[in-house]
């Protein structure tokens, strides 16, 4: 029979949960069912429910210089170097933004990462990503970094198709690689690689308890980052593993005893579900969600960090002393000087995420920004509502223009009648009535501005 014990994180008697032994298989397990591969995956449910149970300390971690260089141009030493600054004052005094990662194999990014270690920041903390071999180990402890990730792969397809080994080799190799990494001084956080794809109980849970048999046995914390590698993780109650990110979460604290501290949930977004995934792991216990900038990374990329500033103050109700006006100046700096394209209706960073083009809708910001304006962006973010001028702008949206464009320049608000709003309304009509279709620019604006303002 099972013991009944008080439980230290529900304070409620519960019998000791199930101690699931590693499942090493004869036969990679795919969950056919679930991954067709030539069909659109499936979401199963078996309704099993999980406690919610957020933690007190919630925080984000960043990736942008390992998952985020990924998939665009390598930045400069220098780039990276302002934007690590740039991430301490986003993050703000209370570390908000807990840490940050490196890669260390170019001759750039490790001066990068000494640049960065020399400014004496507590926040972001640098850690980094390295192969799994003593050499790396050493290389990374001779720098200074007191963390560094190791990639464990978790699911069978990684096992035994990339690996070619079984269950049992693969989890012995692993905790072979962990030992090194503890022995080398080091704090390893294992990268559980594909773990929406992977059996839980038959693999998952048994590696997590060997890790934390690990860590208790030599009093170094082992961080687990439970990743969504191909975003197939999805966030509705009652989805069925591995699917399930409630149940991920859940499963590793019930049943491998990983406290919160040490869960972290790296996420895709090839589902749009990148977003609620990370929110969903926090919910459930989980206290860091590993972020990029603007969402850049592998494939459709990863969580993007800036939203997930905002999901953070919506759940608690503050910013916890982040800085949200350095959104809009990384998204500039990276757009201006590393040559990005920021797609222009991207939430909080791009160009038009708060231009309206509607007539009618500029008629309601004129009477009250907030009618069509998602909150008081110019405050949160530096960025005023905007208004684009074309066909269906009509005489509001020329007239919101007309005075943004004064405000600007300090100059006092003009009614719709007024006759200067009226003459380049009237333009803007001619343009259109001659055959245009595209958006008129602010170029033009201005210089039809002071044309008729000048008569």
């Amino acid at each position: 029979m099972r013991d009944i014990t008080l439980s230290n994180k529900t304070f409620k008697l519960e019998q000791d949960p199930y101690s699931y032994q590693l499942q090493d298989t004869a036969e990679p397990e795919l969950f056919r069912e679930m991954f067709p591969y030539t069909e659109t995956p499936k979401i199963a449910f078996n309704y099993r429910r999980v406690p919610e149970n957020m933690p007190e300390d919630i925080f984000i971690t960043d990736t942008t210089f390992r998952d985020g260089q990924q998939s665009r141009t390598p930045y400069t030493t220098e780039q990276m170097v302002h934007i690590y600054k740039l991430l301490h004052e986003l993050g703000g005094p209370n570390g908000m933004i807990r840490q940050t990662e490196f890669f260390v194999y170019s001759e750039k990014d490790r001066r990068a990462l000494e640049e960065c270690m020399a400014l004496g920041y507590q926040f972001p903390e640098i850690t980094t990503w390295i192969r799994a071999n003593k050499q790396d180990f050493e290389l990374v402890r001779s720098i200074g970094i007191q963390e560094t990730g190791i990639l464990v792969s978790c699911s069978d397809y990684h096992i035994f198709h990339k690996m070619g080994l079984t269950r049992k080799q693969a989890l012995d190799k692993y905790l072979g690689i962990v030992k090194e990494c503890i022995e080398a001084g080091l704090r390893p956080r294992c990268h559980f690689e594909d773990i929406t794809r992977a059996d839980f109980y038959g693999f998952v849970v048994p590696f997590a308890c060997s890790l934390m048999d690990l860590s208790r046995e030599s009093g170094v914390p082992v961080k687990i980052r439970a990743c969504d590698t191909m975003g197939y993780g999805v966030p509705y109650p009652g989805a069925a593993l591995p699917r399930s990110v409630s149940g991920i979460i859940y499963g590793l604290q019930h049943y491998a005893d990983v406290p919160s501290e040490m869960i972290e949930w790296h996420g895709h977004n090839d589902f749009y579900k990148g977003v609620v995934n990370a929110t969903t792991a926090w919910m459930y216990g989980c206290s860091a969600v590993n972020c990029s900038l603007l969402g850049i990374g592998e494939r459709t990329g990863n969580v993007p960090l800036e939203a997930m500033v905002f999901e953070y103050a919506s759940l608690r109700g503050h910013l916890n002393g982040m800085n949200t006006h350095k959104i809009t100046e990384i998204a500039e700096y990276i757009q201006n000087e590393t040559g990005y394209d920021i797609p222009p209706m991207t939430p909080f960073v791009g160009e038009n995420f708060n231009l309206t083009r509607a007539g009618i809708h500029a008629d309601g910001m004129m009477k009250n920004p907030e009618i069509y304006n998602i909150f008081d962006t110019e405050t949160i973010l530096g960025r005023p509502p905007k208004v684009s001028i074309n066909n269906a702008s009509g005489l509001a949206g020329v007239a919101y223009w007309v005075n943004e464009y004064r405000a600007k320049r300090g100059e006092a608000e003009l009614s719709k009648k007024d006759t200067l709003v009226q003459k380049i309304y009237d333009w803007v009509t001619s343009e259109y009535d001659a055959g245009r279709i595209t958006v008129i620019s602010d170029g033009e604006l201005i210089d039809r501005y002071n044309e008729y303002a000048a008569q």
